[in-house]
C-alpha cells in the first residue's frame, strides 16, 4: 500500500515534521490542527469559540485537499487545555457535523503548541 501525502495552502502549513494528512488506500489521517490562521500562520484573535472555529476550518480544508469534507469523519481527537471550553466545542461542532457524528474523544491536556488552548485531528474514510 502507497501513503498519499495530503497538503494545501487553506490550512496552516506543517511547523514541524509531519505532514497536514496522509492517505492511505480509502482512510485518511488528519494531522492536529490549532487555531492558526492559514494565511499569517499566527494565532486568531478572539475568545474560544472562534479558536474552536478556526481549527475546524483548518480540519475542513485539509480533508477537502484529500477529495472529501468532514462528513466523512470516523472519528475525531480533541485536545483542550481547560475542560471548561467543552461545551463550546460541542456547540461548534454541532455547526460542522450533522448525525451521525463521529466517534470523538476529549482530553485535558496540560498545553499545546504555540499556547493554543484547543487541537483537533481526526480519522476521514473517503
Amino acid at each position: 500500500m502507497s501513503f498519499i501525502p495530503i497538503a494545501t495552502k487553506l490550512a496552516p502549513q506543517a511547523i514541524g515534521t509531519y505532514s497536514q494528512a496522509i492517505q492511505a488506500g480509502n482512510t485518511v489521517y488528519l494531522s492536529g490542527q490549532i487555531p492558526l490562521d492559514p494565511q499569517t500562520m499566527e494565532m486568531v484573535t478572539g475568545d474560544v469559540e472562534v479558536h474552536v472555529r478556526r481549527v475546524f476550518d483548518n480540519l475542513q480544508a485539509v480533508a477537502k485537499a484529500a477529495g472529501g469534507n468532514l462528513s466523512n469523519a470516523v472519528k475525531l481527537t480533541v485536545y483542550l487545555t481547560d475542560m471548561g471550553n467543552f461545551q463550546t466545542v460541542n456547540k461548534v461542532m454541532a455547526e460542522y457535523f450533522a448525525q451521525p457524528y463521529p466517534a470523538r474523544a476529549a482530553v485535558g491536556v496540560a498545553s499545546l503548541p504555540r499556547g493554543a488552548t484547543v487541537e483537533m485531528d481526526g480519522i476521514l474514510v473517503l
